[in-house]
């Protein structure tokens, strides 16, 4: 018999992996539109929020390794979103740029977002909760692992 406690219901890992599944359905809706997959459109938010990011720079603030981030920045590339050059006066860095389709694209891709958010009528107090306690587990986890 499987106590009470180990049972899959009962296990947080499980409800939030479940959580990031459904996330993943919830935000292609909105995101299909554009051809982007959720882990793109979480790239393309790191760099609204700051362009002409290194690829170590954009690794870190993601919590992404750069051979898990460099195929979806190739997509990304093919797709006309971003381009990756090299650093001028370094060499060694990879830099990742939006396009100019890339940054005009940007409202777009928030307005879709704000829809799909809204007509959904997630409960703003309850999100905003749940994203306090989602950010305290994730530290609490990256405590444990060091």
């Amino acid at each position: 018999m499987i106590p009470k406690d180990m049972q899959l219901a009962n296990q947080l890992c499980f409800s939030v992996y479940n959580a990031n599944r459904l996330f993943n359905k919830f935000y292609q809706k909105a995101l299909s539109d554009f051809d982007l997959t959720y882990p793109q459109y979480v790239v393309l938010l790191a760099l609204w929020e700051e362009d002409n990011q290194s690829l170590h720079e954009l690794g870190q603030k993601l919590d992404l390794e750069s051979n898990t981030l460099t195929p979806l920045l190739k997509r990304l590339e093919k797709a006309g979103w971003v381009i990756r050059h090299r650093d001028e006066n370094d060499r060694r860095q990879l830099i990742v740029s939006l396009t100019e389709s890339g940054i005009t694209n940007k409202d777009n891709v928030y307005r879709a977002i704000s829809n799909c958010v809204g007509n959904e009528a997630f409960n703003v107090k309850q999100y905003q909760e749940a994203l306090k306690m989602n950010d305290q587990l994730i530290a609490e986890l990256t405590d444990l692992l060091k």
